[in-house]
């Protein structure tokens, strides 16, 4: 069978720069196009590269369109999204495209929306990182076929139609994409092309296109890296330290060695491996290996202790101040009332449904290939290279679908790449390697969302006007000494903390927010959302309870300081209209609002809930707006607010991890409970038709869904809810 194809790429010329170079080349019998600086450099890529990915778009001869992109696809749909941009300006045979994660070359799959230099999942950017590029590179493909036919037949190309993967002309002759692929290959590679006028969409905004991938997903023919399996490859489990912070003394692994199956016991830089030919033989042998641990300097404090000390400074206020505008303290000083809360968040899991997992396989030529959910594959790689020994360019990575990972599998010191490489390399690489934690690894030695302390204080007028706000948070930096520290860390104030209550929306003359960065071997790291997770419960609970101190609707009260925030004020007005707010809730329900901005998207929540005998809440529905600029994929985006919903319910109704002299209690979700399927409630999602660039929605229905509730919660039993989550004793 011919191997001609037709592939279609870009490469940032800098990091600086977010205008592409185009560039053609034949790759053998196949055809590779690349943006880049020079036109032979995909070519090049594609001959010398581990990753030999030099494109975005690959038309081969059988009519398959593969879609490289530079996201990884966790759930959140954005492989979908990405096909979408191609295949607008591309317009294949929608039934053969198929989208394979990218990676090994970050100035080709940098995420523009942090400059471009490093490949990047997360932040809900990938669609902002991509709107421009994977449209072009999909109109680019589109204009090379159409130049080849006109060439080919003697006709203008402007008389040629492309549409459903044919080029056709009205003389009757007709060509398949696949078949013309070769004879592209040889031709002028456009200059700037324009893209489609939003009156001519087919697919932005199509609210009845179906994902791609929805059979493979729906049938469990989806494969992920749980489910790899390569010749000969063994299976290892680690054993972490029960303290954070504790290190490795020395371990006896004779007796786990000698039991059936048992390949290896090794030591790995976070603790202990145990090799075997299968997962329930390194089960079985873990328990017999005898490790004794290096606890001096580990946390040793248990929840409470932690919540105190945190109290405690959150009191004096004294942290690095991430916001000073007007005069806080003589606005205090003149008001006519003092509001005072403090809320207590505790540290949470991300608790994915497939826990973290990488293989690893040294091949004869020197090359080390990792399979996983590489959401920073440039840190991965440059990481995996230094464990083992070899160049950078000698990694190969390939970038699986994850079951899941809101903020997990981004973990900046690649702890799962580090311990796998590891071990393959402490076994002398005798055989492919697969490290996959089970799910008491996931919740006592993963990566958290950090534990919060806020203390917020309000001056009111004698009109209940808000004039002055002040909020001193404590907790946890998630950006101090990673990668990312430079560029979110500031004045001692990590960026991450604050977001979300650094810039609030409210028009109030008088703002104060510091920040006190408190230090433990407690891992923590970004959770679906970040800091908004906190800050908007804080917030979005205390400007509640401030309307409702001033005698003012909570709705009204917001929109009064949402003036200048037009598109803040319009989500609002829609969930408002949408849910009745106007209106009496139904017999025995109550509601409750909230409105947040994270990843420049605009959410606005109104739930109406139920509170049994008890005291426990049920919430019966949400109603949400959201302004995500254009949607792309319209359902995709409904499907991401009502995912973010119920994740967010969990979390605040029933999720936390608690320590016990240092160390995590849950260990499975039998104690550390989520959301079920008989938590979910009727969501109603409704989306501002907006002609902004398309902002994230992976993250942002997240946010309001926890002071909704409180806020509903409230209304029905006058109670407010300041330590999370709602089922703890303290709240009974």
């Amino acid at each position: 069978m011919n191997d001609h194809m037709f592939a279609l790429g870009a490469r940032a010329v800098a990091p600086s720069r977010r205008s592409f170079l185009i560039g053609a080349t034949a790759a053998g019998a196949s055809l590779l196009v690349g943006f880049s600086a020079e036109a032979a450099a995909p070519d090049g890529a594609a001959k010398t590269a581990v990753n030999p990915f030099a494109a975005y778009v690959k038309i081969a001869p059988d009519e398959t369109v593969t879609i490289y992109s530079s996201q990884m696809d966790m759930g959140q749909g954005i492989y979908f999204g990405l096909a979408t941009l191609v295949q607008e300006e591309l317009d294949a045979d929608w039934s053969k495209v198929t989208v394979v994660g990218a990676a090994g070359d970050p100035a080709l799959y940098g995420n523009l929306t942090i400059g471009g230099a490093a490949q990047f999942t997360g932040g809900s950017t990938g669609t902002a990182s991509s709107w421009t590029r994977y449209r072009q590179a999909g109109a680019t493909a589109r204009a090379m076929l159409v130049a080849a036919a006109a060439a080919k037949w003697g006709v203008p190309a402007g008389e040629i139609t492309a549409q459903d993967g044919m080029l056709r002309h009205a003389s009757g002759k007709s060509a398949t994409y696949g078949a013309m692929a070769a004879a592209a290959a040889t031709g002028q590679v456009p200059g700037k092309i324009g893209l489609k006028p939003a009156k001519d969409w087919k697919y932005i905004g199509n609210e009845t296109l179906r994902r791609y991938d929805s059979r493979a997903k729906s049938t469990g023919r989806q494969d992920f890296t749980i489910d790899l399996r390569l010749p000969d490859m063994l299976t290892a489990i680690m054993i972490h330290p029960p303290r954070f912070g504790a290190t490795l003394k020395s371990f006896d692994g004779s007796k786990a060695k000698a039991m059936k199956g048992v390949v290896d016991v090794v030591a790995t830089p976070r603790g202990v491996a145990v090799v075997a030919t299968g997962m329930w033989e390194a089960m079985r042998a873990r328990d017999a290996v005898t490790i004794d641990w290096d606890e001096s300097k580990a946390e040793t404090r248990s929840s409470h202790e932690i919540a105190a000390a945190y109290r405690a400074a959150a009191d004096k206020g004294a942290g690095d101040v991430a916001v000073n505008a007007g005069d806080v303290d003589a606005a205090f000083a003149k008001a006519a009332k003092v509001m005072e809360a403090t809320y207590e968040f505790p540290y949470l899991a991300h608790a994915a449904l497939e826990p973290i997992n990488a293989v690893a396989r040294m091949n004869a030529d020197g090359t080390l290939e990792i399979w996983g959910g590489h959401q920073m594959p440039g840190i991965h790689q440059f990481v995996a290279s230094k464990v083992a020994g070899i160049a950078p360019e000698k990694v190969a990575l390939h970038v699986k679908k994850t079951g899941g990972g809101f903020g997990r599998r981004a973990s900046t010191d690649a702890d799962i790449i580090v311990e796998v490489v590891s071990i393959g390399k402490a076994i002398g690489w005798k055989a492919p390697v697969k490290l996959q934690w089970t799910r008491e690894d996931d919740m006592r030695a993963g990566r958290y969302r950090p534990a919060f302390v806020h203390r917020m204080r309000a001056a009111l007028d004698d009109k209940g006007n808000l004039v002055a706000l002040r909020d001193s948070l404590v907790g946890q930096s998630i950006s101090k000494g990673s990668a990312f520290e430079k560029m979110l860390v500031h004045g001692g104030v990590d960026a991450l903390s604050v977001e979300g209550v650094s810039n609030q929306p409210y028009a109030i003359p008088n703002v104060r927010v510091d920040l006190t960065t408190v230090e433990s071997p407690v891992t923590v790291l970004w959770w679906r959302s970040v800091g908004s997770t906190h800050t908007a419960y804080a917030l979005e609970t205390f400007i509640d309870e401030i309307a409702h101190a001033a005698g003012k609707d909570p709705i009204e009260y917001r929109l009064a300081m949402l003036k200048d925030k037009p598109r803040h004020a319009a989500v609002l007005r829609l969930a408002a209209e949408k849910a009745g707010w106007g209106s009496p809730a139904p017999q025995g329900r109550f509601r409750g609002v909230a409105v947040a901005e994270s990843f420049h998207s605009y959410v606005a929540q109104v739930v109406e809930l139920s509170v049994d005998k008890s005291g426990r809440p049920k919430v019966h529905r949400v109603v949400c707006a959201v302004d995500s600029g254009i949607s792309v994929n319209p359902d995709q985006v409904r499907a991401q607010m009502e995912g973010g919903i119920g994740f967010g319910l969990g979390a605040i109704l029933k999720s936390q991890l608690t320590l016990d002299r240092g160390r995590i209690v849950e260990g499975n979700f039998d104690g550390y409970d989520v959301s079920r399927i008989d938590d979910m409630p009727v969501v109603e999602v409704h989306m501002i038709k907006s002609e902004a660039a398309p902002s994230g929605v992976g993250e942002p229905g997240v946010p309001p869904i926890g002071p909704a509730v409180a806020n509903a919660y409230f209304q029905a039993t006058g109670k407010r809810v300041r330590m999370l989550p709602f089922s703890r004793k303290e709240n009974s």
